[in-house]
């Protein structure tokens, strides 16, 4: 298999197992080695007493990401640290993006770079994950 072909079989075999992602409505729109796209509806039911959308969510979609693009290389990773910079708010019906690039991978560790934009691309917030990869694969031997 290529190293994209890794990634996609890798991501499809977690994909099928994740429902958070799923429920939260999130969709997987690009996945490649080390990178990873995924986005996500703000609903009613995700807003804070402020009526903007909860942090949580944010981070979460931001952490999917993370979790698709750190995963990409059939070796199961698990996220070790993750910080987030919340820039400006999201609003009830944006579509948030979260684009997950990987900055260093050497060993069992590794650095991803989390950007979340709005439908107007706007820089909504910044994530950084710290993974650590764990035994076993995604994909039978």
């Amino acid at each position: 298999m290529t190293p994209q072909e890794v990634a996609e079989a890798s991501a499809q075999a977690m994909w099928n197992d994740d429902a958070a992602s799923q429920r939260l409505g999130m969709t997987l729109d690009r996945i490649a080695p080390g990178e990873a796209t995924l986005s996500m509806t703000i609903t009613e039911a995700m807003s804070n007493g402020h009526g903007n959308c909860h942090g949580g969510y944010i981070f979460t979609l931001a952490d999917s990401a993370f979790a698709f693009a750190c995963n990409s290389y059939n070796q199961m990773a698990v996220a070790q640290h993750c910080s987030v910079t919340y820039l400006i708010p999201g609003r009830i019906g944006d579509r948030l993006t979260a684009t997950a690039t990987e900055t260093s991978r050497r060993g069992r560790s590794g650095i991803y770079d989390i950007r979340i934009t709005n439908q107007d691309g706007d820089h909504v917030a910044e994530f950084r994950g710290h993974s650590r990869t764990v035994k076993g694969t995604h994909l039978p031997a």
